[in-house]
């Protein structure tokens, strides 16, 4: 979470940077309107275009001939169209104030009024300047001085739950792995097949584990490790994951490849134990 001190609000130096569109309906529309004929070019169909940008066909057929008599468009017969050089300039500068603005808006004044939830980890005092950092999956917030700096906006006790606000720096935060614990379907033998002093020495040192198949939830009790996650532990695992934490996720073999899948879109690290046994 940084803050780019450049941007000073609406009404500071830097208002310039922000898009005209955004001052013009009649801009927005010509944007959204060149954008469509850049994605579906040379075929355009204008009636789809409107009733996706909720105007009417003539509307569309008004600012298309504008856009074509001002260059940003070439039209080559009825209902064929491309966006031109100059088109794709203007285009490509509003998409860049757009996109400069949107960033001070999360960063500048979303982040300004947002109240993270922390875990007091000493006294605090209203007003106290804290240091925010990660621990055991959970945001902690301290009189010592971290990476990320934000306000105690109440005077609590260690160990209760402070709103901390004008949150500024990056929280020094590592994703977990989660370690894949493959066991076969009970077709195939089930918990009677899985390596049960193999899966006790993976999950021995590992605060959270999840089971996904009545074999997985019966392979961890012979491990003598009742599951922290059944019912959505996939997600369980991923969210855990991504708040630092160390996972095990014992899995039924049919559920193995779509659970890979996920941990992959999501960009997790992840480690395969097969506790098949023959």
């Amino acid at each position: 979470m940084s803050r780019d001190r450049g941007w000073c609000g609406l009404n500071g130096p830097d208002k310039k940077l922000i898009s005209p569109i955004l001052r013009s309906k009649r801009d927005i529309t010509r944007f959204q309107i060149i954008t469509e004929i850049a994605e579906h070019q040379p075929a355009v169909r204008q009636q789809e275009v409107a009733k996706k940008l909720g105007i009417t066909p003539q509307a569309v057929s008004d600012y298309i001939r504008e856009l074509v008599e001002e260059g940003m468009v070439s039209t080559n017969g009825r209902g064929r169209y491309e966006v031109t050089k100059e088109g794709i300039e203007w285009v490509t500068t509003h998409a860049e104030l757009l996109e400069a603005y949107a960033r001070h808006i999360r960063r500048d004044i979303i982040q300004q009024v947002s109240v993270w939830t922390a875990i007091a980890a000493v006294d605090l005092r209203e007003g106290d300047e804290v240091g925010a950092y990660m621990q055991d999956g959970f945001l902690y917030a301290g009189l010592t001085p971290r990476t990320a700096i934000g306000t105690a906006l109440a005077g609590v006790k260690e160990g209760e739950d402070v709103g901390v606000a004008r949150l500024n720096g990056i929280i020094d935060h590592k994703e977990g792995v989660i370690h894949v614990c493959k066991v076969p379907r009970v077709q195939r033998g089930g918990s009677r097949k899985v390596d049960i002093d193999h899966l006790s020495g993976i999950i021995k040192d590992i605060r959270l584990v999840g089971a996904i198949g009545v074999e997985a939830y019966i392979s961890l009790l012979k491990a003598k490790r009742e599951p922290d996650m059944f019912f959505g532990a996939r997600e369980g695992a991923i969210e855990a994951a991504f708040h630092g934490l160390e996972v095990a996720v014992v899995i039924v073999d049919e559920e193995f490849t779509d659970f890979l899948k996920r941990l992959e879109s999501v960009s997790l690290t992840y480690v395969i134990h097969d506790l098949s046994t023959p």
